[in-house]
């Protein structure tokens, strides 16, 4: 993130979420004393840490602030760069306001996933610089959206749940049905690896399918096979997830071919290189039709060259500019922002 940063001796950085302040720290040293960083974290007790830490290791110069970060921090302002350290759902309105002409943002960003991204402004728009996958902690306080997703119990197991974008309603008695049902498994006839499929893959089936979601099974549940697994990481627990489309009568899994366990990936390593394998869809139900439209978006996204965040182009215009999409553009609509996404050739 410090890369997409583009720091500069001299430059003055905010940093929303100020940690440990160990990032305000390195920051510090890439500006210099001719520079300034202003860290700010929503939470007393961090700043206090942060604060003692810096002093510590010879960054005191580094000021800390106890301030509601989806403000920024507007009595330092304008700043040649801003970072946040914490998942935000939009661009709040204050970040672009505080950024100098010609200077960079950058932040992680949910839009189907969660991706870090480094925007310069350009005209009435900021426009990605470069998109990384990452996952970070969700932004707090009174410019933080709603939890993006509802979590739903499966059964009378704990450790088996639904996780849907929380306008989706969802009938987990009758989800759990299906899922201990009959099902029928469908080749994809497309190979992919672990990398491929949470870099690249996640993210498409998100943005066109709003009905994605994902089950997700821990511990002894995830031994039992209930979940057609398709990753997991484990470290302190075992977890294994599946991502799903869920339809009014019926739901379809995206999975490894029937049989083969899925491995526990490593949580330091979790977009590490792998072997690909074929892709399979689970159906639970009796329509066929969910099934068919899960394995066209699938080999649409294999068709269409395997779109990932690397190649990834993004766009945000203020939610009231009143520009118009192009063909091929996918529209994300934010409360402060429309995205514009899309691969250019």
């Amino acid at each position: 993130m410090l890369e997409q940063l583009g720091l500069e001796p001299g430059h003055k950085v905010l940093e929303i979420g100020a940690g440990t302040g160990y990032n305000a720290a390195l920051m510090a040293h890439i500006v210099g004393k001719t520079g300034q960083v202003v860290t700010v974290d929503i939470d007393q007790e961090s700043v206090d840490a942060a604060r003692e830490h810096l002093a510590a290791a010879g960054f005191d110069r580094v000021q800390v602030v106890c301030a509601n970060g989806g403000y920024g921090y507007a009595d330092a302002a304008p700043y040649d760069r801003i970072i946040l350290t914490v998942g935000a759902r939009d661009i709040a309105p204050s970040w672009w306001e505080q950024t100098k002409p010609g200077g960079r943002l950058v932040l992680p960003l949910s839009i189907g996933g969660q991706e870090s991204i480094a925007f310069g402004q350009v005209d009435d728009r900021l426009s990605s610089l470069s998109v990384r996958d990452c996952g970070f902690m969700p932004l707090r306080g009174a410019c933080a959206a709603p939890r993006p997703v509802i979590v739903a119990q499966l059964g009378p197991d704990p450790d088996l749940e639904m996780r849907l974008r929380a306008k989706r309603p969802l009938d987990s008695d009758r989800a759990y049905e299906w899922l201990t049902g009959p099902s029928v498994d469908w080749e994809v006839n497309v190979r992919a690896s672990v990398h491929e499929i949470i870099g690249g893959l996640l993210m498409w089936l998100a943005l066109y399918e709003p009905n994605m979601g994902r089950m997700v099974a821990w511990d002894d549940v995830a031994e039992r096979d209930i979940v057609p697994s398709l990753c997991g990481p484990g470290q302190t627990r075992k977890v294994v997830f599946s991502p799903v489309l869920l339809g009014e009568r019926r739901l379809a899994a995206l999975m490894r071919p029937p049989g083969q366990p899925a491995p526990f990936l490593d949580y330091n390593e979790p977009f590490a290189p792998g072997p690909p394998f074929a892709l399979f869809v689970r159906l639970f139900g009796t329509d066929e039709s969910l099934a068919r439209r899960l394995i066209a978006r699938i080999q649409a996204w294999d068709a269409a060259g395997r779109p990932s965040s690397d190649g990834l182009r993004i766009r945000a215009y203020p939610s009231d500019s009143g520009y118009v999409p192009a063909e091929g553009e996918i529209v994300v609509e934010k409360r402060w922002t429309r995205l514009m996404l899309d691969w250019p050739t």
